[in-house]
């Protein structure tokens, strides 16, 4: 079964709150987001430290310093998301060619064919933005379509 780490869930729900926050034009603190959120804040503090580190939210400091998103909640597709906190989105180890991963690598007889099936989840997920998981309203289109979800 696949399936993705709690940080990562966690990661889309601060992204809501963040996207609530944003749209009344609003920078948010930890301790507002855990609260809203329903998580613990040290987990908050985690999770926007690695969406700072992705490019997805940018921390403000200061008195009245918090967390905002860097682009609008239907400009952040999943796949972002989730490559920000599980690494490359494939199925096996053997990710587009990378050498390494598996003891039977030199005979394998399907090396690099699993290529298109990753190819083809990495771009279904970079199809769903977090708006749409969100279920918030559109602020504005991006320059890449998006899939209805």
């Amino acid at each position: 079964m696949l399936r993705l780490s709690k940080l990562t869930d966690y990661a889309i729900v601060v992204l809501a709150r963040l996207g609530q926050a944003n749209a009344a034009g609003r920078v948010t603190a930890v301790p507002e987001l855990a609260l809203a959120s329903g998580l613990a804040e040290p987990t908050v503090a985690k999770v926007l430290k690695i969406l700072a580190q992705a490019g997805l939210v940018e921390g403000l400091r200061g008195a009245r310093g918090g967390y905002r998103l860097s682009r609008t909640l239907e400009c952040i597709p999943l796949s972002d998301v989730i490559t920000a906190f599980e690494g490359p989105i494939a199925l096996t180890a053997c990710v587009d060619g990378a050498a390494g991963g598996c003891e039977s690598e030199g005979c394998c007889p399907v090396r690099g064919r699993w290529d298109p099936v990753n190819r083809a989840i990495r771009d279904a997920l970079a199809g769903v933005t977090v708006a749409q998981l969100a279920n918030t309203p559109p602020a504005r289109q991006c320059a890449a379509a998006v899939l209805n979800f």
